[in-house]
């Protein structure tokens, strides 16, 4: 058990580093995906098919194929037709990014579309543009409903980034495979990544929570 606890100490600076990587990869994958997810959600509900088609074939591929393909596809293939050699960091960002706005949209799809179509009608009523309505009218109403899936999805991707691994971009699970490499024990890295995972859902749990209570409070 002490040689246990001396190794998980000298890897320690290597998993907060790690850790560092993962919050970063994590929020800048949900700002993005946040923001192309309302885009696609938007995109989705259009009433012209032209519109709509390419945003629902988006969204088919992204939540129809393994996210692990899609890093190593936008990694070899995508990103090299914009920089070369291609950036880890940024293809992992890109590669969550566009993932979780598959999902994101479907959720603010569904969150806009629960809202009653008689706000809609009023606001128009009123002298609103169908822009106005959804800022002021539609999308306050909805985001309260959307707070619980968004959280399970930002709570998903935290995990998910874990796959960034696989192109050596040095997170969290990066280090646990290097640890396991060095010393062959699995028990002491895999535990130890798998509790600092856990450490970041929870965190992340609890601060939705309050975020959640808050509004619905309101």
């Amino acid at each position: 058990m002490e040689e246990s606890f001396k190794l998980i100490a000298n890897y320690l600076p290597f998993f907060l580093k790690g850790a560092g990587y993962t919050i970063i990869i994590s929020l800048l994958s949900i700002i993005f995906g946040t923001i192309l997810g309302l885009f696609i959600g938007l995109g989705k509900m259009s009433p012209k098919w032209h519109i709509r088609t390419p945003f629902n074939w988006y969204v088919t591929f992204f939540r129809g194929t393994p996210l692990l393909v899609q890093i190593l596809l936008i990694h070899a293939a995508v990103m090299p037709i914009f920089i070369s050699p291609p950036n880890v960091f940024l293809s992992v960002v890109v590669a969550l990014s566009l993932n979780a706005g598959a999902y994101i949209a479907e959720i603010f799809r569904a969150g806009i579309q629960s809202i009653d179509k008689g706000q809609m009608e009023a606001a128009r009523t009123l002298g609103m543009t169908h822009r106005q309505a959804m800022r002021h009218i539609i999308l306050p109403q909805a985001s309260k409903r959307m707070i619980p899936p968004l959280g399970n999805e930002f709570i998903v991707l935290i995990k998910e980034s874990s796959l960034a691994s696989v192109l050596a971009l040095p997170e969290l699970m990066y280090w646990g495979r290097a640890m396991m490499a060095e010393y062959y024990k699995p028990w002491e890295p895999y535990l130890t990544v798998a509790f600092i995972y856990l450490l970041l859902t929870l965190g992340l749990a609890f601060i939705l929570g309050k975020v959640e209570r808050k509004f619905v409070a309101e």
